[in-house]
């Protein structure tokens, strides 16, 4: 019950699926007509830029110093 509360195997990755879910909202509120093209171009290309963010701000297995 503690790994499902802690977030099991998908622990440290909440900024990638939020992302992923924001645009994919994005995409499907184009789709139904409640966006125009450029709020749902403007909603894509802000949510990639904060997962590109997330992704260069990682350690990537080096040590400090």
């Amino acid at each position: 019950m503690e790994r499902i509360l802690k977030g099991g195997f998908l622990a440290g990755y909440r900024t990638y699926i939020l992302s992923g879910a924001g645009i994919l909202t994005a995409f499907c509120a184009y789709l139904v007509g409640d966006n125009d093209i450029f709020t749902t171009l403007h909603a894509i290309f802000t949510l990639g830029g904060i997962y590109f963010l997330r992704k260069s701000n990682e350690n990537k297995g080096k040590e400090n110093g």
